[in-house]
């Protein structure tokens, strides 16, 4: 286990321990206040060249990437996938040889094959990986940004900075992760992210959108939707994914909504309290209802506000080791 990402690469949040995760929030701290600058851009990254790879389509998560990146000062090489060799037939391997012999530092990945950037890393030993979402693997990045976004708004609440407060936010807090897990590689960073800060962690979905082996995570599953909610101090609501298949596994979206949905009547029966997340993008009235989804209560404009600081962290940390100014 990493203690630190300091010249790492970032490839499973399971492989950071406490301290590494914490080193990563609060590096994403100081990153934000160079985002609220007139000028938003430090030289922390200049003269490295970051790859984008994006063998999976993404908005948000390449978007902020590649702001992050840019805000640093790098060059930023993005391949467009649907215009590239790989649509020839090109082996990821021979992607990469390409792409090195281009003098890269970095490549931000994402690929529909679990493991592929484990794969990458060992393909370029000397260059920096970071994993962008890996089929059904991992998403390291939006479990930082969401237990960034998290410990923001406790530490808001208790009239802290949101630095410099290390894990005791999350002790003792409850967090309910509700919807497709058997599909995504979000609610397996979350857990990682959670757990590894000190959070308690409960699953909640119909049988067949839970995963296999979810005994052995480090989570209660439970059976009752609406009796759990009751406990939670946070609730993270993930997407049903059509294009990874998840109509085979629910009957309809009415019967989804109706047992594992939240509804505006469930939120009512909430804590003012609560915190209301959702890595997006969402399908309102579905998974998640409109009015709850821009609620008080919801911070998913923060989940993606996050993904920029947090992105300049990782690859600051990542590539440039922690050094060099900015």
């Amino acid at each position: 286990m990493m203690d630190s990402l300091r010249g790492q690469n970032l490839l499973d949040l399971g492989e950071l321990s406490r301290s590494a995760l914490i080193e990563v929030l609060d590096t994403a701290e100081s990153f934000v206040e160079v985002n609220r600058r007139v000028v938003k851009k430090v030289p922390a990254l200049k003269g490295r060249v970051v790859a984008s790879l994006f063998f999976e389509e993404s908005t948000r998560t390449r978007l902020s990437f590649e702001t992050a990146a840019k805000r640093l000062s790098a060059d930023v090489l993005s391949l467009a996938v649907a215009s590239s060799s790989v649509k020839k037939g090109e082996s990821l391997k021979d992607t990469i040889a390409t792409i090195e012999a281009l003098g890269i530092d970095a490549v931000v990945m994402r690929h529909r094959s679990s493991g592929a950037a484990v794969q990458v890393a060992r393909f370029v030993p000397h260059v920096r990986v970071i994993n962008a979402g890996d089929g059904l693997h991992q998403h390291p990045t939006q479990g930082l940004l969401d237990a960034f976004t998290l410990r923001s708004v406790l530490a808001e609440r208790r009239g802290e900075r949101g630095r410099d407060t290390g894990a005791e936010l999350f002790a003792g807090l409850r967090v309910l992760i509700v919807g497709d897990i058997r599909h995504s590689r979000v609610a397996r960073s979350d857990v990682d992210a959670y757990v590894g800060l000190g959070a308690t962690v409960s699953l909640a979905a119909p049988g067949t959108l839970l995963p296999e082996g979810v005994e052995e995570w480090p989570v209660d599953v439970v059976d009752d939707f609406d009796e759990s909610l009751a406990r939670a101090d946070v609730i993270g609501v993930l997407r049903l994914q059509h294009e990874r298949g998840t109509g085979a596994f629910v009957p309809s979206l009415s019967e989804f909504t109706a047992t594992h949905g939240l509804t505006a009547a469930r939120v009512a029966r909430l804590s003012p309290e609560t915190i209301i997340m959702h890595p997006g993008p969402m399908n309102r009235g579905v998974e998640i209802d409109a009015s709850v989804a821009d609620s008080p209560a919801s911070v998913i404009t923060r989940q993606v506000a996050n993904g920029v600081p947090v992105r300049m962290a990782v690859l600051y940390l990542s590539v440039a080791g922690g050094e060099g100014a900015w």
